[in-house]
Protein backbone atom coordinates (compact mmCIF):
# COMPACT_ATOMS: atom_id res chain seq x y z
CA UNK A 1 0.00 0.00 0.00
CA UNK A 2 1.27 3.14 -0.87
CA UNK A 3 2.00 5.71 1.96
CA UNK A 4 -0.88 9.16 1.88
CA UNK A 5 1.97 11.03 2.79
CA UNK A 6 4.05 9.99 -0.57
CA UNK A 7 0.66 10.22 -2.48
CA UNK A 8 0.79 13.71 -1.13
CA UNK A 9 4.22 14.66 -1.87
CA UNK A 10 3.67 13.40 -5.35
CA UNK A 11 0.77 15.49 -6.32
CA UNK A 12 2.62 18.43 -4.78
CA UNK A 13 5.46 17.60 -7.41
CA UNK A 14 3.26 17.01 -10.09
CA UNK A 15 1.66 20.05 -9.62
CA UNK A 16 4.46 22.10 -9.41
CA UNK A 17 5.63 20.52 -13.14
CA UNK A 18 2.52 21.40 -14.11
CA UNK A 19 3.00 25.26 -13.19
CA UNK A 20 6.35 25.41 -14.58
CA UNK A 21 5.36 24.76 -17.49
CA UNK A 22 2.64 26.90 -17.89
CA UNK A 23 3.61 29.91 -20.54
CA UNK A 24 4.40 32.89 -19.02
CA UNK A 25 2.28 35.91 -18.47
CA UNK A 26 2.33 38.88 -20.85
CA UNK A 27 1.57 42.06 -19.08
CA UNK A 28 1.43 40.77 -15.61
CA UNK A 29 0.56 42.33 -12.67
CA UNK A 30 3.46 44.15 -10.47
CA UNK A 31 6.80 42.87 -10.17
CA UNK A 32 5.60 39.99 -7.63
CA UNK A 33 2.29 38.94 -9.85
CA UNK A 34 3.69 35.46 -9.64
CA UNK A 35 5.49 33.65 -6.81
CA UNK A 36 7.82 31.09 -7.36
CA UNK A 37 5.84 28.96 -4.51
CA UNK A 38 3.11 27.23 -5.37
CA UNK A 39 0.62 26.89 -2.68
CA UNK A 40 -2.64 24.84 -3.12
CA UNK A 41 -5.75 27.32 -2.75
CA UNK A 42 -8.90 26.05 -2.99
CA UNK A 43 -12.36 27.47 -4.39
CA UNK A 44 -14.54 27.70 -1.37
CA UNK A 45 -18.69 26.75 -1.74
CA UNK A 46 -21.17 26.76 0.65
CA UNK A 47 -20.72 23.62 2.33
CA UNK A 48 -17.56 25.34 3.77
CA UNK A 49 -19.88 27.71 5.77
CA UNK A 50 -19.02 26.36 8.96
CA UNK A 51 -14.79 25.72 8.02
CA UNK A 52 -14.90 29.71 7.21
CA UNK A 53 -16.78 30.58 10.44
CA UNK A 54 -14.48 27.94 12.63
CA UNK A 55 -11.46 29.60 11.05
CA UNK A 56 -12.58 33.49 11.37
CA UNK A 57 -13.93 32.81 15.11
CA UNK A 58 -10.04 31.42 15.66
CA UNK A 59 -8.64 34.74 14.64
CA UNK A 60 -7.22 36.69 18.26
CA UNK A 61 -8.88 39.91 18.76
CA UNK A 62 -6.12 42.37 17.01
CA UNK A 63 -6.33 40.30 13.74
CA UNK A 64 -10.02 40.50 13.79
CA UNK A 65 -9.63 44.06 14.04
CA UNK A 66 -7.66 43.99 11.28
CA UNK A 67 -9.19 41.94 8.83
CA UNK A 68 -12.27 43.74 9.61
CA UNK A 69 -11.72 47.22 10.33
CA UNK A 70 -13.56 47.14 13.68
CA UNK A 71 -13.13 44.33 16.75
CA UNK A 72 -15.80 41.94 15.44
CA UNK A 73 -17.79 40.00 17.91
CA UNK A 74 -18.44 36.12 17.55
CA UNK A 75 -22.41 36.92 16.59
CA UNK A 76 -20.99 39.50 13.99
CA UNK A 77 -18.37 36.83 12.24
CA UNK A 78 -21.20 34.58 12.21
CA UNK A 79 -23.57 37.04 10.56
CA UNK A 80 -20.97 37.81 7.89
CA UNK A 81 -20.36 34.13 7.46
CA UNK A 82 -23.43 33.49 6.83
CA UNK A 83 -24.25 36.32 4.33
CA UNK A 84 -21.65 35.51 2.09
CA UNK A 85 -22.79 35.28 -1.38
CA UNK A 86 -20.99 32.46 -3.39
CA UNK A 87 -23.19 32.99 -6.37
CA UNK A 88 -21.35 36.49 -6.74
CA UNK A 89 -18.50 36.42 -4.82
CA UNK A 90 -15.43 34.03 -5.35
CA UNK A 91 -13.54 32.53 -1.53
CA UNK A 92 -10.22 30.97 -1.82
CA UNK A 93 -8.74 28.88 1.42
CA UNK A 94 -5.63 27.34 2.37
CA UNK A 95 -6.09 23.99 4.26
CA UNK A 96 -3.13 22.04 6.21
CA UNK A 97 -3.01 18.44 6.64
CA UNK A 98 -5.57 18.12 9.24
CA UNK A 99 -7.96 19.82 6.71
CA UNK A 100 -7.75 23.03 9.05
CA UNK A 101 -8.62 26.44 7.12
CA UNK A 102 -5.48 28.67 7.77
CA UNK A 103 -6.15 31.38 5.61
CA UNK A 104 -8.62 32.64 3.29
CA UNK A 105 -9.29 35.49 1.03
CA UNK A 106 -12.66 36.71 0.21
CA UNK A 107 -12.84 38.57 -3.81
CA UNK A 108 -16.31 40.69 -3.35
CA UNK A 109 -17.78 41.81 -6.80
CA UNK A 110 -19.69 44.75 -6.83
CA UNK A 111 -23.15 44.38 -6.93
CA UNK A 112 -23.41 48.01 -8.57
CA UNK A 113 -23.85 47.98 -12.50
CA UNK A 114 -21.99 51.01 -13.20
CA UNK A 115 -19.25 49.03 -11.23
CA UNK A 116 -19.68 45.65 -12.90
CA UNK A 117 -15.87 45.72 -13.56
CA UNK A 118 -14.76 46.03 -9.82
CA UNK A 119 -13.65 44.06 -7.00
CA UNK A 120 -12.70 43.97 -3.67
CA UNK A 121 -10.33 41.73 -1.79
CA UNK A 122 -9.98 41.06 1.88
CA UNK A 123 -7.41 38.12 3.62
CA UNK A 124 -7.04 36.37 6.76
CA UNK A 125 -4.05 34.60 7.75
CA UNK A 126 -4.23 32.67 11.00
CA UNK A 127 -0.99 33.82 14.06
CA UNK A 128 -0.02 29.78 13.66
CA UNK A 129 0.19 30.06 9.98
CA UNK A 130 2.17 33.30 9.35
CA UNK A 131 5.51 34.14 7.75
CA UNK A 132 4.96 31.29 5.14
CA UNK A 133 3.34 33.99 1.99
CA UNK A 134 -0.01 32.88 2.36
CA UNK A 135 -2.02 36.15 2.23
CA UNK A 136 0.63 37.25 -0.82
CA UNK A 137 -0.58 33.60 -2.82
CA UNK A 138 -4.15 34.50 -1.92
CA UNK A 139 -3.58 37.90 -3.47
CA UNK A 140 -2.18 36.34 -6.77
CA UNK A 141 -4.83 33.67 -6.78
CA UNK A 142 -7.75 36.18 -6.33
CA UNK A 143 -6.00 38.61 -9.02
CA UNK A 144 -6.02 35.74 -11.89
CA UNK A 145 -9.56 34.73 -11.15
CA UNK A 146 -10.34 38.65 -11.44
CA UNK A 147 -8.65 39.43 -14.51
CA UNK A 148 -10.69 36.19 -15.92
CA UNK A 149 -14.07 37.04 -14.70
CA UNK A 150 -13.23 40.79 -17.21
CA UNK A 151 -12.56 42.87 -13.74
CA UNK A 152 -10.39 45.94 -14.35
CA UNK A 153 -9.86 47.30 -11.12
CA UNK A 154 -9.28 45.68 -8.17
CA UNK A 155 -9.98 47.18 -4.46
CA UNK A 156 -8.34 47.12 -1.02
CA UNK A 157 -9.35 48.63 1.62
CA UNK A 158 -7.66 48.45 4.53
CA UNK A 159 -6.51 50.45 8.19
CA UNK A 160 -2.97 51.96 7.35
CA UNK A 161 -1.62 50.09 10.68
CA UNK A 162 -2.30 46.99 8.23
CA UNK A 163 0.84 46.95 7.18
CA UNK A 164 1.11 43.56 5.68
CA UNK A 165 -1.60 43.90 3.57
CA UNK A 166 -0.92 47.35 2.11
CA UNK A 167 2.84 45.66 1.39
CA UNK A 168 1.26 42.98 -0.97
CA UNK A 169 -0.78 45.35 -2.80
CA UNK A 170 2.22 47.72 -3.10
CA UNK A 171 4.45 45.08 -4.17
CA UNK A 172 1.83 44.42 -7.17
CA UNK A 173 2.03 47.74 -8.53
CA UNK A 174 -1.32 48.99 -6.82
CA UNK A 175 -1.28 52.84 -5.85
CA UNK A 176 -1.91 53.20 -2.16
CA UNK A 177 -3.86 56.52 -0.60
CA UNK A 178 -3.00 56.96 2.70
CA UNK A 179 -6.76 58.90 4.73
CA UNK A 180 -6.62 59.25 8.34
CA UNK A 181 -6.29 55.80 9.86
CA UNK A 182 -7.46 53.99 6.95
CA UNK A 183 -6.05 53.50 3.85
CA UNK A 184 -7.31 52.36 -0.11
CA UNK A 185 -5.52 50.15 -2.29
CA UNK A 186 -6.47 50.75 -6.47
CA UNK A 187 -4.95 48.23 -8.53
CA UNK A 188 -5.35 48.20 -12.41
CA UNK A 189 -5.61 44.84 -14.07
CA UNK A 190 -5.07 43.88 -17.87
CA UNK A 191 -7.33 42.01 -19.40
CA UNK A 192 -7.62 38.09 -19.52
CA UNK A 193 -5.20 36.31 -21.69
CA UNK A 194 -4.50 32.28 -22.48
CA UNK A 195 -1.93 32.26 -19.34
CA UNK A 196 -4.31 33.65 -16.99
CA UNK A 197 -7.01 31.17 -17.88
CA UNK A 198 -4.78 28.39 -18.01
CA UNK A 199 -3.36 29.43 -14.96
CA UNK A 200 -6.85 29.06 -12.68
CA UNK A 201 -7.75 25.90 -14.23
CA UNK A 202 -4.51 24.35 -13.28
CA UNK A 203 -4.39 25.74 -9.80
CA UNK A 204 -7.68 24.90 -9.62
CA UNK A 205 -7.15 21.34 -10.53
CA UNK A 206 -3.52 20.98 -8.42
CA UNK A 207 -6.05 22.02 -5.21
CA UNK A 208 -9.12 20.00 -5.50
CA UNK A 209 -6.75 17.11 -6.04
CA UNK A 210 -4.12 18.37 -3.17
CA UNK A 211 -7.58 18.49 -0.98
CA UNK A 212 -8.80 14.56 -1.57
CA UNK A 213 -5.42 13.18 -0.71
CA UNK A 214 -5.52 15.25 2.28
CA UNK A 215 -8.65 14.13 2.66
CA UNK A 216 -7.83 10.12 2.29
CA UNK A 217 -4.69 10.65 4.92
CA UNK A 218 -6.80 12.56 7.80
CA UNK A 219 -9.07 9.36 7.00
CA UNK A 220 -5.93 6.95 7.24
CA UNK A 221 -4.90 7.91 10.54
CA UNK A 222 -7.92 8.52 11.89
CA UNK A 223 -8.73 4.98 11.47
CA UNK A 224 -4.52 4.14 12.75
CA UNK A 225 -5.86 6.10 15.81
CA UNK A 226 -8.71 4.10 16.28
CA UNK A 227 -7.38 0.91 16.26
CA UNK A 228 -4.66 2.17 18.94
CA UNK A 229 -7.16 2.84 21.35
CA UNK A 230 -9.10 -0.58 20.89
CA UNK A 231 -5.84 -2.03 21.01
CA UNK A 232 -5.16 -0.02 24.12
CA UNK A 233 -8.57 -1.08 25.35
CA UNK A 234 -7.90 -4.86 24.91
CA UNK A 235 -4.35 -4.64 26.30
CA UNK A 236 -6.13 -2.61 29.97
CA UNK A 237 -8.32 -5.32 29.39
CA UNK A 238 -6.33 -8.57 29.79
CA UNK A 239 -3.91 -6.83 32.59
CA UNK A 240 -6.86 -6.67 34.69
CA UNK A 241 -8.55 -9.97 34.04
CA UNK A 242 -5.31 -11.57 34.80
CA UNK A 243 -4.49 -9.25 37.94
Amino acid sequence: MVHPAALIKASLHAGREMLRVAPKASGEVGPAARSSVIVPIRSLGPSHRERIATHLLALEPPDRYLRFGYAASDDQIQRYVEQLDFERDEIFGIYNRRLALIAMAHLAFSPEPTCEACAEFGVSVLKSARGRGFGARLFERAVIHARNERVGLLFIHALTENTAMLKIARNAGASVERNGSESDAYLKLPPANLDSRMTEIVEEQFAQTDYRLKAQAKQFWDFLATLQEVRSGVREGRHKSAG
